[in-house]
């Protein structure tokens, strides 16, 4: 093993010689990792490739890391040269072995500015570093950097691209290469959070940024919105008891909800054609008995498709609290969802009384029967007529009692009320034999007695 400096400098420079090689001749390492080994057993390199997974041993980290840091902190005190390929070499090795070093991060962001490096191969390189350190901070905020770097031309390039040439047509071609460029970036990101979400439980800052790309990337696509919100759901099963994965859910649904308050075809350009929807849920309309009732037109279409996201989120909840009993997150999902129906269905129909009005749907078998059907706030349900409409899913109809997880586009009854969840606590607290689950159900019910009631 190297002892003196001059030993030691020709070990580094070498690793680093050899690490700038492994990605040079790789350039598909997809994982980064340590190697324990104490000493070095052999007269050969400390790094190691394996099916597209970089080790280094770990022997040299403390000759490697304060080498290249000390060679970095001269460069920035302006007392030691560097050229460019150097320092992305240097910078490289060091943020592999410690992401959270600002500095190494900064000299990346001149060298983006300048020209000198690619943001494609900066994205790569946290992409890395997020395999070993997958809650790394720094890294996280330099990747939101680097995608605001990217968003910044896409739009220098649009504003070119709207400009009006005379005798030429707009370049679609290029407005599609962008849009398909930032497509593949959102998908990127997502794939990069859910990894760093399973490497590390709780991973704040990974679900922070996920957020923030879909806030920046992806403001107003629906579509991006509740496919998100239906492929966290499997991850959300499997984790039970992290508290970022179902903040993610919640925000999903706030945006969804928000969007089809704010947009007249949300509906139709997620679940595709209106027929599917307007043969169970009708729009608002008034009786003439005075009660409210729902038409055909897109304000029914949209309250239809909130009702959807609603008993989704509701039936996912109620599942996972039966399923995993005793996990606080659970039940704190489940009262923000009722939180945001409460507050949505006072949004759209308050009541001179300040209290929630009742918003019955109406089924649509006979025009001539006004008979409500369903009531979502404390009315009785018709179900022998709910019975004998069969279950219609992409086209193939299934009767009434198949699996509650197809259910899309149907009529469902009791959605959401305060006695329903008053129900639901009780049938907990009769079936269940878990201390801690029932204190989470009577802490659940005192806030329904206490602030639902009190605001209902």
């Amino acid at each position: 093993m190297a002892e003196s400096k001059e030993e030691v400098d020709v070990l580094v420079q070498r690793v680093v010689k050899d690490i700038s090689s492994a990605f040079k001749r790789h350039p598909n390492i997809d994982e980064i990792g340590l190697i324990q080994c104490p000493e070095a057993r052999y007269n050969r390199s400390p790094i190691v490739l394996v099916e597209n997974k970089l080790g280094v041993e770990s022997w040299c980290v403390k000759f490697l890391l304060p080498y290249v840091h000390n060679k970095l902190l001269l460069y920035r005190q302006r007392k030691h040269w560097l050229d460019r390929e150097a320092l992305v070499d240097i910078t490289c090795t060091l943020l592999l072995l410690n992401p959270d070093f600002t500095t190494a991060w900064n000299v990346r962001k001149e060298l983006l500015q300048c020209g000198a490096l690619n943001p494609e191969r900066d994205l790569y390189l946290s992409k890395l570093a997020l395999t070993k350190f997958p809650k790394s901070p720094e890294t996280w905020i330099h990747r939101r950097w680097v995608l605001q770097h990217i968003l910044d031309q896409f739009s220098s390039v649009a504003q070119m691209t709207e400009q009006p040439v005379e005798s030429e047509h707009p370049d679609a071609e290029r407005t599609l290469l962008l849009s398909n460029h930032l497509n593949r970036l959102i998908h990127q990101e997502m794939k990069v959070c859910s990894d760093a979400a399973c490497r590390y439980p709780s991973n704040y800052n990974a679900w922070s940024h996920r957020i923030w790309v879909l806030q920046h990337m992806a403001k107003g696509n629906i579509k991006v919105f509740h496919d998100e919100l239906s492929s966290v759901h499997p991850w959300v099963s499997m984790h039970v008891s992290d508290h970022s994965g179902f903040h993610y859910c919640q925000f999903l649904l706030k945006e969804l909800i928000t969007e089809f308050s704010q947009s007249s075809s949300s509906a139709s350009t997620i679940f595709g054609s209106s027929q599917h929807w307007t043969s169970t849920v009708p729009s608002s309309s008034h009786l003439a008995n005075g009660e409210r009732s729902l038409d055909y037109s897109p304000s029914g279409e949209r309250f239809a498709t909130v009702l959807q996201l609603f008993y989704q989120e509701t039936e996912l909840c109620s599942d996972l609290i039966q399923t995993f009993p005793g996990h606080e997150t659970l039940w704190s999902h489940r009262r923000h969802v009722y939180y945001l129906w409460h507050q949505w269905t006072q949004d759209q129909h308050p009541c001179g009384d300040g209290r929630e009005s009742e918003l019955n749907l109406l089924g649509t078998n006979d025009p001539g029967d006004t008979r409500p059907t369903c009531a979502i706030h404390g009315g009785n349900v018709d179900r022998q007529r709910h019975v004998s409409v069969p279950m219609e899913v992409d086209g193939v109809s299934f009767p009434d009692r198949d699996s509650k997880r197809l259910r899309r586009g149907i009529l469902l009854p009791n959605l959401l009320t305060l006695q329903n969840e008053h129900i639901f606590v009780n049938s907990i607290l009769d079936s269940c034999c878990n201390p801690e689950q029932k204190n989470f159900a009577l802490a659940y019910k005192k806030w329904l007695d206490t602030v639902i009631s009190a605001q209902s």
